[in-house]
């Protein structure tokens, strides 16, 4: 069941959905609320803020029963009023197909809708490119980023690294481990190529999907073995689908810097690189003008 917040009003645009229900384990703190904006404001803050500037009316949060309230009352107090905002639960660490699902009930389903993550800061231009895509276009998609241009800090993360011919995807792999080392993006997983080329496209979890989608996650969360594998990522389910079903993947590139903040000691270069947006003026020195 949704929790709603903040006033109701009648949707126009696309419907995003935020996955903020992870626990934030490395990070060690609600990091979706990570100060990361000139102000203060939020990583989802800036976010959110991104998402209405490209058309997104409804925002649908999918939380998680620890971290959520805190969420909860921070979207409350700071977000814009008048704006249609919704919270859903995903009460068991599952993945992100299983939170995408857990946002099904608050959708409009006669629509399409996008899905990003709560940690991660995309950039206006590639929401807008989603925006834009999810308006005219009857294919799903994912926003492509370079990878020189989706890491933040030394620490090691995971991407979905893309094969991608004539626009559309044909091939999606997680590589673990990826780090900026002096041989170059190195993935230390035992999978090749171990050196990755600083423009690979790599997913950051910015999708667009049609609704025909939901009954094919059901099925992949029914079938998944959540004992051998605790979660369900939106990566490996679509790496899974690609060459199974007539789905078309569009994949739009973008030269925006995806600005995550997986470990603490990511904040601060994330809080200079967001300064340098607003200072090259790609996004505003405030996330909301209530």
């Amino acid at each position: 069941m949704g929790l709603s917040g903040g006033s109701l009003v009648p949707v126009s645009g696309p419907s995003l959905v935020i996955l903020a229900a992870g626990r934030a384990r490395r990070y060690g703190g609600v990091k979706q609320l990570a100060p990361i904006g000139l102000h203060g404001e939020g990583v989802i803050d800036l976010l959110a803020s991104d998402a209405y500037a490209a058309g997104f009316d409804d925002i649908v949060i999918v939380i998680n029963p620890e971290t959520g309230p805190e969420i909860v009352e921070h979207v409350g107090e700071y977000w814009p009023k008048g704006r249609r905002v919704s919270f859903t639960f995903q009460r068991e660490l599952r993945g992100t197909v299983d939170a995408v699902l857990a946002a099904e009930e608050s959708l409009d389903l006669t629509k399409p809708f996008g899905v990003s993550n709560a940690d991660d800061l995309y950039g206006r231009d590639a929401f807008l490119r989603l925006g834009r895509h999810l308006a005219t276009s009857p294919n799903n998609c994912l926003v492509g980023f370079e990878l020189e241009r989706a890491l933040v800090g030394e620490l090691p993360v995971s991407r979905g690294t893309c094969v991608v011919v004539n626009g559309h995807l044909t091939e999606i792999v997680e590589r673990r481990n990826v780090s900026a080392t002096l041989e170059g993006y190195v993935a230390d997983d035992g999978l090749s190529p171990a050196v990755l080329h600083p423009q690979t496209t790599v997913s950051m979890n910015l999708w667009g999907f049609q609704p025909s989608i939901l009954p094919l996650m059901r099925r992949a969360v029914e079938q998944h073995d959540f004992s051998q594998d605790k979660e369900i990522q939106l990566s490996t389910f679509v790496g899974r689908i690609l060459h199974r079903t007539p789905l078309r993947f569009d994949v739009m590139a973008t030269e925006s810097r995806c600005i995550g903040v997986t470990h603490a000691d990511d904040l601060p270069l994330a809080q200079i690189l967001v300064r340098e947006e607003i200072e090259a003026g790609e996004r505003p020195e405030f996330a909301f003008v209530n």
